[in-house]
């Protein structure tokens, strides 16, 4: 139980909220914290959800490589073994080239997924035991734990398919269930836990819809989104149009119930470190200065200071400079120059999502050489560049558009949603005529129209893999580098770490068994 208890104690100040740490003031000290005297009071309560959501925020870095590696965002241009910066990929090209296996996995330990899954079932069984706790905030927690739940179990059922459903807490060294001797799964159960703890969590909230935190907890639209994406997913599958109904009423709700949700004007103010929890953004992991980074931007996706101050800035027409830019990273995962062109010139998404840079030739002209992600540009501080952006798991854009993935395959217009996203991303640029839906020559294929439209919009946010996914194999085949010859590695592969500490587990077909 005092493992437990550590990552409350750990979590409490981590997000910004002032009375939680006062609270923990009035918690034994760790060495003698147990269940004996936690979950004594409400504030322990408080406590422990603050300590669920700083563990989710730890995930962020697999979820953006679960949901975004894979696809045709990153690599090395053609002609280089590196990024164009000169540095190592060190093993990342393994994702963007499909090249994965027991010892390279890509991701160990389903993620590290287990453990957060384990403090929701622990968070789970207290309430269900509890009266200390006012009836409101205990059904928040549980739609906030059950949704959660369901959302982890979601990154593992279409990462992994199979996979160990635990929802009982377990405790000592079985801490990580991905470590109990126990088998995984058939990933149609999987699907049906989802399903399930979904139902749970909007049956929990009842009629709450509030936010809190800045939309820095989990809250009943998540769980809707959640359940829309779900949905749309079995939709393409064995679910057909009733699932995807389903996918549709969920979104519905969502908009009717939340009329404050609406896109922002401009496409990077979503991000901004000045606009937190801002009418776009649904949930999001709160990330803050002298508080806690997105550490994982700066150690695979900025260029070192002194690397990218070879280069230049063609729109601004000035070399870059280490002070004034100062990404301080290393540029393991760089973007293609392929992914920037697809964009149109006036689309503002290009250059709020991606930086290119330039070599200036002898004759004063540029040419192009690499580009970097830097959608999340943090804020300069004490000489060093900090990423504090907050990371948005669901904003108003992908209900919008994944509303118009629902009227597609329901056989109705999708129009409204999608020239929203598509005027919002041009601005004083838009023209209805040669750039609204279905006006576009893409649009003669509306669900190819909406996975492009995704991919200009969620670049970053950790979505691209899974929206091929969810679309069908064949758009993973068309549009990534994998093969239709290698359709068992839609799945990823179970690293050699968890075949070792769990030998009830079974390596994914295909891959070279344990």
């Amino acid at each position: 139980m005092k493992k437990y208890i550590s990552l409350v104690l750990s979590g409490l100040c981590i997000l910004v909220l002032t009375s939680s740490c006062r609270k923990q003031l009035d918690l034994a000290p760790v060495s003698s914290v147990s269940d004996a005297n936690f979950w004594q009071t409400a504030d322990q309560f408080d406590a422990f959800i603050a300590g669920v959501h700083t563990q989710f925020r730890s995930n962020n870095s697999a979820f953006q490589i679960l949901g975004e590696m894979r696809a045709d965002i990153f690599a090395t241009d053609p002609g280089t073994n590196g990024s164009f910066t000169g540095e190592a990929t060190q093993g990342l090209e393994r994702l963007w080239t499909q090249n994965l296996n027991l010892d390279n996995p890509g991701v160990s330990n389903f993620g590290g997924f287990y453990y957060n899954i384990n403090q929701l079932n622990l968070l789970i069984s207290k309430l269900n035991a509890t009266s200390v706790v006012t009836t409101a905030n205990k059904n928040y927690y549980l739609g906030i734990a059950y949704g959660m739940r369901a959302f982890y179990y979601y990154q593992l059922y279409r990462s992994w398919g199979s996979v160990i459903i635990q929802t009982e807490p377990t405790s000592g060294s079985t801490l990580d269930i991905s470590a109990l001797a126990k088998a995984a799964s058939p990933a149609d159960a999987v699907m049906a836990l989802i399903k399930a703890d979904i139902d749970k969590s909007t049956t929990s909230f009842v009629t709450d819809y509030s936010f809190r935190n800045l939309k820095g907890y989990w809250s009943k639209s998540a769980t809707l989104m959640l359940k829309a994406d779900v949905y749309l997913w079995t939709g393409n599958r064995s679910g057909g149009t009733a699932d995807v109904t389903i996918a549709k009423a969920a979104l519905t709700d969502i908009q009717t119930n939340v009329p404050s949700l609406q896109l922002l004007t401009k496409f990077s103010d979503v991000f901004a470190t000045t606009s937190k929890g801002n009418n776009e953004i649904i949930f999001a992991s709160h990330y803050q200065l002298n508080e806690a980074t997105m550490g994982f931007v700066q150690t695979s996706f900025v260029p070192q200071n002194g690397l990218i101050v070879n280069f230049y800035d063609s729109l601004a027409n000035r070399q870059f400079n280490a002070t004034a830019d100062n990404w301080g990273g290393f540029l393991r995962a760089p973007v293609k120059i392929s992914t920037f062109r697809q964009f149109k010139s006036t689309d503002t998404r290009a250059l709020s999502s991606i930086q290119p840079a330039y070599s200036k030739l002898s004759n004063g002209t540029y040419k192009i050489a690499g580009c970097f992600a830097d959608k999340y540009q943090g804020e300069q501080n004490t000489g060093s560049r900090y990423i504090t952006n907050d990371f948005p798991i669901y904003r108003y854009a992908d209900l919008l558009l994944m509303m118009a993935e629902a009227k597609v395959a329901l056989g109705q217009d999708p129009s409204t949603e999608i020239n929203l996203v598509r005027a919002r991303a041009y601005g004083t640029n838009y023209n209805a005529v040669t750039l609204g839906f279905p006006n576009q020559p893409i649009d003669a294929n509306p669900r190819e129209a909406i996975l492009q439209e995704r991919f200009y919009e969620f670049i970053f946010e950790g979505k691209r893999w899974y929206d091929l996914r969810r679309a069908g194999d064949s758009y993973v085949y068309a549009h990534t580098t994998l093969l239709p010859s290698q359709a068992y590695a839609l799945l990823w592969p179970i690293d050699r770490g968890s075949l070792t500490n769990n030998r009830s587990l079974v390596q994914n077909p295909g891959y070279a068994q344990f």
